[in-house]
């Protein structure tokens, strides 16, 4: 049962991105990560993504201790912002193009432009951008439009994406969510917009109206960070989570945000007692350049290389 892998400590959850609806790339994360050992999948909350992604733990063989979670985000959330490419103003010069780590910025004869369905908002294009000729804008969905047909996949989980600052705003969302869903659900949260005082009055609000121990705190260092590896990138998931232990709260706490093959053992290192490390930028990153190729499936060599990759970071985030 999901319950049961959050006790044991030994969550590991690849996160497919809040804004990657590329289905053809989220079934081959879920198969290649389903191989390595990955029990948790976060996904973009859209249908067709959900399905993709069930097609790969499919292919993979192994469904059982394998679970689906959706993203939700709110406007002014940078997991569902995407980026805009002015055609007037771009020069192509090609640095965001360079920078992007979804490779969602291609070209056509006279300027460079975002396959919206590959961008996950992380905004490095736009802060490399010499000409401010990019912009990011909010993908917000209508949620009593969209959790009904989400719902129906029979997913194990949803998040909600806590991180602006209009406390209204949040709870009005996620009383909607308590009403329409009676799983698990998850609260992502971070310290870029809160102080820390009014990110634990946050989650005490929130998790009022839980029952103890149906909550994930996904504690967020710095939200799509996480393409280094090295202890600094990954400090400020290790000290959010320390922030939430500290107040002894009824919830299960996730590591992510800036998260690496370093964060477990910083964690370990600081007495953090937490159900695991949730990995998105650089879980995917390492395992690009295998994604990318059109044999993936079929090169055993390569595949086996790419589990192996996959593998050694699953094992190095397990906290028991």
């Amino acid at each position: 049962m999901f319950s049961d892998i959050l006790k044991s400590n030994k969550c590991f959850k690849l996160v497919c991105g809040a804004g990657n609806e590329d289905i053809e790339e989220v079934e081959k994360l879920v198969y290649l990560y389903s191989k390595a050992g990955c029990n948790i999948f976060d996904l973009s909350a859209n249908k067709d993504v959900i399905q993709a992604a069930k097609r790969g733990l499919k292919r993979s063989g192994i469904t059982e201790d394998r679970y689906l979670c959706v993203s939700l985000g709110i406007a002014g959330d940078p997991h569902i912002n995407k980026a805009e490419i002015n055609e007037n103003k771009c020069t192509k010069c090609d640095r965001c193009k360079n920078i992007c780590p979804q490779s969602a910025i291609t070209e056509d004869a006279r300027s460079n432009y975002v396959k919206s369905k590959r961008c996950i908002g992380c905004g490095r294009c736009e802060k490399v951008c010499p000409h401010n000729a990019i912009t990011m804008y909010s993908k917000e969905l209508d949620l009593k439009e969209v959790l009904p047909n989400i719902i129906k996949e029979n997913i194990d989980c949803i998040e909600l994406h806590a991180l602006i600052e209009n406390d209204i705003e949040v709870m009005d969302k996620w009383q909607l969510l308590n009403d329409m869903y009676d799983g698990f659900l998850s609260i992502c949260i971070d310290r870029s917009k809160l102080s820390n005082e009014h990110l634990i009055k946050r989650l005490k609000q929130m998790l009022e109206i839980r029952k103890p121990y149906t909550t994930i705190i996904q504690a967020d260092g710095a939200p799509m960070s996480g393409g280094k590896d090295d202890y600094k990138t990954t400090l400020q998931a290790v000290a959010t989570a320390e922030l939430v232990q500290d107040e002894d709260l009824p919830a299960f706490i996730l590591l992510s945000g800036g998260t690496n093959s370093k964060t477990a053992e910083l964690a370990k290192l600081c007495n953090i007692k937490a159900s695991g490390v949730a990995i998105g930028s650089y879980a995917r990153k390492i395992v690009k350049e295998y994604i990318n190729r059109n044999d993936f499936y079929d090169n055993k060599e390569i595949l086996n290389t790419a589990i192996n990759v996959a593998k050694h970071l699953v094992d190095c985030s397990i906290f028991n």
